[in-house]
Order: C-alpha cells, then sequence, then structure tokens
C-alpha cells in the first residue's frame, strides 16, 4: 500500500459549527457520546468520540459521556467500565459526572403522561407480530391500530396500570400518535415504551416499563442542553421523529440532529453482536483479545491513543459512506511506533552459537541506543563465547538473494562483531541444533579490511537473555469483506486460522527482563511489540506483535 497522506481530513461539521458561533445562535457549544452499555467499544466509536470529544476541546465547549441504558436486559456494568476507561484511555474526559439515561426516567415518564393528555400518545394492545402487519411497508401505507381512538383518560389508566407491573412483557406499548401512512416509516406510531420486568442496574426494580431509544436520545439532549447531537448516517431517518417529540413538548431546549458516515474498515467486524458472539463462543479469548476491533483489542495489541486519534484524523468526517483500507490504521501505529518506541532485540526461533575462539569467561558489555534517533539513551547487551540467533537467520542451502548466515559465509551481528559459520551441529533427525563459529575480533564498531560483509541479524546472549512468551497476532479475519463468506457461510467461516501463532522459549535481550505491562519495542527486523497488559510479569514477559515492520499482508 502506498503511503498515506497525514495532513488532516476535512470535516463538514467545523464550519457548521464555527457559523453557529459566530452568528450568537449558540454561545458555547455541548456535545455527547452516547453509547448503549451492551458491549465493549470497537474502532468505530473511537470516530465517534473523536468527533464529539474533538469538536467540544476545538470550540471551547464540553462534552458529555451520557449511557444509553434503555434495555436492561443487553447491558452490563463491566460494559459501562469498560467504556469510561476507553473513552480516558484515548486523552478524553467528559463534563462532570458521568450521566445515564436513566437519570431522566420521571422526566421522560412525565413527557409521556403530557402527549397523552394531549392526544398524541395511546396505549395499544397489538401484539408484536400484529404491529408489524399493521405498519406497512415502504410501498405500503400503515393501518390505524384499533386502539388508536381510546380516549386520554383510559389511555391513561392503562399507562399507569403498565407502570404499576399489571401485565405481562410485550402485552402493551405506548405508541406516539403521528401518522400511519407517512412515506417514514419512523413517523407510523412509533413506540414510546415497552413493558420490560427487567432488573436494572442504576434504577434496580423500580420500573418494568422502559422508554425506546427515539424517545429518550432527543429529550436525554434537551435536558443536558446539548448544541449538536451529531449520530451516524443510519439516524438521518429518524431526524423527522427527532424533531417531532421537541416540538410536541415543553422542553428546555431544541437542539440540531447532524449525522455522519460511520466508520467501515476492511477485514474488520464492528457489530456489537458479532462481537459478543466471538467472545461466547470462544473464538477469541474476550473482549479485549488482540484481535478483535475493540478499543481494548486494539490497547492489549499495543496501538497507542495517539496513533488512534492521528487514523481519525486522517480518515476525515463526512456524509459520504464507504471502506477505509485497514492499511490505514497500520500506518498510523506504525509511524507512531517508529518515532517513539525503543529498540530491542528478541530472538523468536534460538539457534545456538558457540564462538569458539572467543575466550572463555571473558565477557564485554556492549552499548547500544534504545533509539537510532531520539535521545533515550542506551541498552548494554553482554557479549561472550555463547549467544543466540534465529533458525531462520542460517541455511545450509541457501535460497537466491539470502544474506544471513551459510556455512563459511560471514554476517554481522548487530552491534557487534562479525562471526563466520564454521560447522553445523545436528541432531539425530538432522535438524541443526548448534552452530560453532568464529568471530573476526577486530571488526567491532567498523568493517573487517579486505572483504565485504553484506549481513547484519538480531542476536542475544545466551546466558543474560530473558526467556520470554510472544504471540504472533495478525488479521482476525481473511477475507477483506468478512460478513461475506465465497461459499455461502457466516463471518465466523472467514476467521483467519493464522491470526494467533504462540511461541515460547523465545530470548529476549536482558534490558527487557523487567519490563512494565504496555511497554513498547520495535524488535529488530521483528515487528514493533507490546508487554501484555494481563499476562505480562516482571522476569517473565509475554510480549503480542502489535503490527509487522512493514505491509506484507498482500504478498
Amino acid at each position: 500500500m502506498s503511503k498515506p497522506e497525514t495532513t488532516v481530513a476535512t470535516n463538514f461539521l467545523r464550519p457548521i459549527v464555527q457559523a453557529d458561533l459566530d452568528s450568537g445562535k449558540h454561545a458555547s457549544i455541548v456535545t455527547r457520546f452516547p453509547p448503549e452499555p451492551n458491549g465493549y467499544l470497537h474502532i468505530g466509536h473511537a470516530k465517534s468520540i473523536c468527533l464529539n470529544f474533538g469538536l467540544a476541546k476545538e470550540f471551547g465547549g464540553v462534552c458529555n459521556l451520557r449511557f444509553d441504558d434503555t434495555n436492561p436486559a443487553k447491558e452490563d456494568q463491566e460494559y459501562i467500565d469498560a467504556i469510561k476507561s476507553d473513552v480516558q484511555w484515548l486523552g478524553f474526559q467528559w463534563a462532570g459526572e458521568e450521566r445515564y439515561a436513566s437519570d431522566y426516567f420521571d422526566q421522560l415518564h412525565a413527557w409521556a403522561i403530557h402527549l397523552i393528555e394531549a392526544g398524541k400518545a395511546y396505549v395499544c394492545d397489538l401484539t408484536p407480530e400484529q404491529a408489524r402487519e399493521y405498519r406497512g411497508s415502504l410501498t405500503e401505507p400503515g393501518q390505524n391500530s384499533p386502539f388508536r381512538e381510546r380516549s386520554a383518560e383510559e389511555n391513561l389508566d392503562l399507562f399507569a396500570r403498565m407502570k404499576a407491573g399489571e401485565f405481562p412483557d410485550g402485552a402493551r406499548a405506548l405508541r406516539a400518535k403521528i401518522d400511519m401512512a407517512s412515506p417514514n416509516m419512523n413517523l407510523r406510531d412509533p413506540i414510546l415504551y415497552r413493558i420490560r420486568h427487567a432488573h436494572h442496574h442504576q434504577t434496580g426494580d423500580k420500573w418494568c416499563i422502559y422508554p425506546s431509544y427515539d424517545f429518550t436520545h432527543g429529550q436525554s439532549d434537551a435536558i443536558e442542553g446539548i448544541t449538536h447531537s451529531i449520530c451516524t448516517l443510519e439516524f438521518e431517518d429518524h431526524r423527522p421523529l427527532y424533531e417531532w417529540f421537541l416540538d410536541n413538548l415543553p422542553v428546555p431546549a431544541k437542539p440540531r440532529q447532524y449525522e455522519f458516515a460511520r466508520l467501515n474498515l476492511n477485514y474488520t467486524i464492528t457489530s456489537k453482536r458479532k462481537l459478543k458472539q466471538l467472545v461466547d463462543e470462544k473464538h477469541v479469548s474476550g473482549w479485549d483479545d488482540p484481535r478483535m476491533s475493540t478499543l481494548s483489542g486494539f490497547r492489549r495489541r499495543g496501538y497507542t491513543p495517539a496513533s488512534i486519534r492521528n487514523f481519525c484524523d486522517m480518515i476525515g468526517v463526512n456524509r459520504a459512506g464507504g471502506v477505509v483500507d485497514i492499511g490505514m490504521l497500520e500506518f498510523a501505529i506504525r509511524e507512531d511506533l517508529d518515532a517513539n518506541a525503543a529498540r530491542a532485540m528478541c530472538v523468536l526461533k534460538p539457534l545456538k552459537v558457540v564462538i569458539t575462539n572467543y575466550p572463555e569467561g571473558q565477557v564485554e558489555n556492549l552499548e547500544l541506543p534504545r533509539h537510532p534517533k531520539q535521545d533515550m539513551g542506551v541498552r548494554v547487551l553482554p557479549f561472550s563465547r555463547e549467544i543466540y540467533i534465529d533458525a531462520s537467520d542460517f541455511e545450509e542451502v541457501p535460497p537466491a538473494g539470502f544474506k544471513r548466515l551459510i556455512p563459511g559465509g560471514e554476517v554481522r551481528l548487530r552491534g557487534s562483531y562479525v562471526i563466520r559459520a564454521d560447522e553445523a551441529i545436528k541432531d539425530e533427525q538432522g535438524n541443526v541444533v548448534e552452530l560453532r563459529c568464529s568471530y573476526d575480533e577486530n571488526t567491532l564498531g567498523k568493517n573487517p579490511e579486505g572483504r565485504k560483509v553484506k549481513g547484519v541479524i538480531h542476536w542475544v546472549p545466551a546466558a543474560e537473555s530473558v526467556e520470554c512468551e510472544v504471540r504472533l497476532y495478525d488479521r482476525l479475519f481473511r477475507s477483506a469483506n468478512p460478513e461475506k463468506d465465497e461459499e455461502g457461510g457466516s463471518f465466523l467461516d472467514n476467521i483467519n486460522p493464522g491470526s494467533l501463532v504462540v511461541l515460547t522459549g523465545c530470548r529476549a535481550e536482558p534490558s527487557l527482563a523487567n519490563v512494565a505491562p504496555e511497554e513498547r519495542f520495535q524488535f529488530e527486523r521483528e515487528g514493533y511489540f507490546v508487554a501484555d497488559l494481563k499476562d505480562s510479569q516482571p522476569g517473565k514477559p509475554v510480549f503480542n506483535r502489535t503490527v509487522t515492520l512493514r505491509d506484507s499482508w498482500g504478498q
């Protein structure tokens, strides 16, 4: 993939906000990020977070965090905690305490009664199946419910009995009385309240009726004084309903809804239902599995908040849909880590090397920079008679263009000497298990005289190196569009069987013995890695591959 532009892309909402401030329509802006706590946040939410919090910060306003908690059967405190953590990890802080739609349940209930008294809402006894039949289709108008003309008194009585818990789930619903013939399906007498006998994580057992998202959303915005209510494009058809509620209720403010194109990323699933399925069916280790598209997964994989924010800036905010190449996200993290990650050496498949002409018992402490361009100090590598190199760096019968170690050939050890392979020791199956090499003592920091050595390989000292586990993560799905399996299967049939390779017995340089969780490194010649957030421990590091050094997916 060609290098993408790193300039900040356009955001069509900036001039709208600026014009509203310039005209005096708003003295300051108030935005909100309103997740439903029924799963972990994913990379698509990052775009919305950066947009809402970013606009508020840019124009000197504030952004609220409000949980859309109107469906307690699918919500959980675990999700609330994870969402708060993810927003803060991305580098944002909401105004005041976090808010909940359930904070406004009393007011919403009062406003529902207001609509009933005004003859604009009624209790409907149709079953969900009957209601779908009455609703009509995109080409056929709906039919009025036979319960649509109930008196306000009867509706108030039934609604009170719904609230009191007299009826089972689904027996009745409160609906707005708008227009069953409207070409906009959302205006065909939408549901305001459903009966759900479910314990709520915030309100306990106070309620057994819960408001719909459409009834809750705009009124919550109005209560909070939201100036710019920013949603994804699928809510565009809901905007007339959003405005109908604001026009027909005594709300304290009238926010304006704007829609933008959601983030669609190839090789990626962002449906919460499908992400939950991956977790529940144990295709992954959890919501924070480093292969997941969740922010918790990206964090554990080693992505930085800055790289995700930069990615969101790169793709911009517009109303045109489309699919973003995941290579842009990988470019963003490579650019960040190339500049900021310390360098280190780790041998993934250790092959022991004995340097036969190096004095026994002698140790040289070699100093290598922790970063080639930034002053991050140095790390010390003890060099002695026995070291490890990667098994892939020696070939008895080398392929064309091989520039590493071959029988009788020479190679430079990174930051150290030039060595020559003299003898390969094999086991009974013919596998090379050890190399006997010799070194040129005059090549530390300089080229050998009279010959040119092309290859440079990484290494670690045998005695002082740290045993570690390395997890090589790759894309979870092998298809650019995981939703469409070529053979007609589900997205699960597109799971990449090579998305995780666990290597044990790897050897890391001594400076990595006591790394802290989330410390990031470029392992020279191998890629960018992070000490695992959960499993890495002092003396027993576990490293996750964040991304390879270059895009090799299509090669």
